[in-house]
């Protein structure tokens, strides 16, 4: 083996010969899915079992009693201290590396206890990044600029309004909290009666981002700050508040990967904003994967700084299965690859022009399907994971199983992720599945196409469920309940 790996080659092989035991903790795989294949020992230990026990390397523990969970971190939390999986880690042997979408304090000091190093950085570090006031400051630092906005701590609605007009940035507003996703805590304001339906979400929550309100779609773009310099993927479209999808107006519910899904000076644009922050996460510390929302202003093109997330994303799955990837690496192994401690030289701006060619580019969609009808119930029957054809008539059918989401042929086929398992509740905003398909499934102008619309009927009709029996209370959410992607 090469002392210093010094070619993209070299570097797939060390990972092809890999020794140490890698481990994705979460609540599904979905996030790194197909990583197995490039890393050898690489397992997930997931919550929920999405593939009926079919998928060589997840290992889902059976279910023992445990508190309500209120995130993710509580998830991967009581993973670890699960007997099933710990014995499943020491059986296997050798020093464990574990990866997460999330985790806090007390996931590292239960991965301590098992032994194992966790490859992102401090939890600590992580959250600081992870909050959107920092964000906005980190930005400035690198000279990516946010939507003109203020960072105040908000009383009463005539303060805000003080506060906006001494800004100049008007009274038609979007206000964003510190933490949270998927339009969980974006309000939006143009009136007091606006201000008063969300006044207990923002009054007593610190500094609060406030931005001119543009009209805007959203795009999402991941890179990785390795110590070569940072490696940007492709921008991503992103599916926002669809209502046949999301029950969240402003949450995520899936992206798009194409070529010409923006104009070609946008593409450069986010990919050198994108560099440039990488680069001033790099002094600030930070290493490894993130991803940066950008929303770019219908009218005129600007390209603003949304949000960072630092770590893996619901994106992720994109870009790690995206042409490019396969001609390469997935962006995720050079994640791995800075943590690892092997030496390597990589010419960033070589693997950069090439990522940004759009000959390298092919077109994929997934969409996050979430129950959206104000109801409860319990889940008897949900499309399982594998291969779904649509039939001439728009219907949607089963064709066969299989966890390879390029295992899809052509644009009348998609891949589906079963979330919701039969037994579980069914509820606002519960996740049913994410459904991957080639090809678009928004129109020119992002709207959810009428192929999308079939897509998501068809999966959804499939779910069944029965009423709660009549003492039963329905399930303890937090409010609003976490997404787990």
């Amino acid at each position: 083996m090469a002392t210093v790996l010094k070619n993209i080659s070299e570097i797939r092989r060390f990972f092809h010969r890999n020794e140490d035991p890698v481990y994705f903790i979460s609540a599904t795989n979905f996030n790194l899915l197909g990583l197995d294949e490039w890393v050898k020992n690489f397992k997930y230990i997931c919550y929920i079992d999405c593939y009926g026990g079919k998928h060589p390397n997840v290992f889902c523990p059976s279910e023992q009693p445990h508190a309500e969970f209120q995130s993710i971190e509580d998830i991967n939390n009581y993973l670890l201290q699960h007997k099933e999986v710990i014995d499943f880690i020491k059986r296997r042997g050798g020093k464990p590396k574990f990866v997460f979408l999330m985790f806090d304090e007390e996931t590292e000091r239960l991965s301590k206890e098992l032994g194992a190093d966790v490859w992102f950085p401090k939890a600590k570090l992580r959250q600081s990044m992870d909050n959107k006031i920092e964000t906005v400051r980190i930005g400035n630092k690198a000279g990516v600029p946010s939507v003109p906005n203020v960072l105040a701590e908000v009383k009463s609605y005539d303060d805000l309004k003080k506060t906006c007009e001494k800004a100049g940035i008007g009274h038609d507003l979007v206000l964003q909290s510190a933490y949270g996703d998927s339009g969980h805590t974006t309000f939006f304001i143009k009136s007091e009666a606006d201000f008063r339906r969300h006044e207990s979400e923002i009054i007593g929550e610190g500094e609060i981002k406030i931005m001119k309100r543009i009209d805007c779609r959203g795009a999402a773009i991941e890179a990785c700050a390795t110590k070569e310099g940072t490696i940007v993927g492709p921008l991503m479209t992103e599916l926002v508040g669809f209502k046949e999808l999301t029950p969240y107006r402003g949450g995520w519910c899936g992206n798009e990967i194409l070529a010409t899904a923006f104009p070609p000076k946008v593409r450069e644009k986010a990919r050198e904003l994108t560099f440039k922050f990488g680069e001033q996460l790099r002094k600030e510390g930070y290493r490894g994967y993130f991803e940066l929302d950008f929303l770019i202003d219908k009218k005129t093109g600007d390209l603003w700084l949304g949000e960072l997330n630092p770590r893996i994303t619901g994106a992720s799955s994109m870009t790690n299965h995206a042409a490019f990837a396969h001609a390469d690496a997935p962006l995720f192994l050079f994640h791995l690859l800075e943590f690892s401690k092997k030496k390597f030289n990589l010419d960033v701006d070589e693997l950069n022009g090439r990522w940004a060619d759009a000959a390298n580019i092919d077109g994929w969609s997934q969409m996050v399907i979430k129950h959206t009808d104000d109801s409860v119930d319990i889940c008897t029957d949900a499309p399982e994971t594998g291969i779904y054809k649509m039939k001439e008539d728009g219907s949607v059918v089963f064709d066969r199983f299989d966890y390879h989401r390029r295992a899809v042929e052509s644009e009348n086929e998609a891949f589906f992720l079963r979330i919701l398992q039969p037994g579980d509740y069914r509820y606002e905003g519960a996740d049913i599945g994410i459904l991957v398909t080639r090809g678009r499934s928004m129109t020119k102008s992002f709207q959810l196409n009428e192929r999308a619309k079939k897509w998501i009927h068809g999966i959804k009709r499939s779910v069944e469920g029965k009423p709660l029996p009549t003492a039963s209370a329905g399930p303890e959410l937090s409010d609003p309940a976490f997404k787990i992607l």
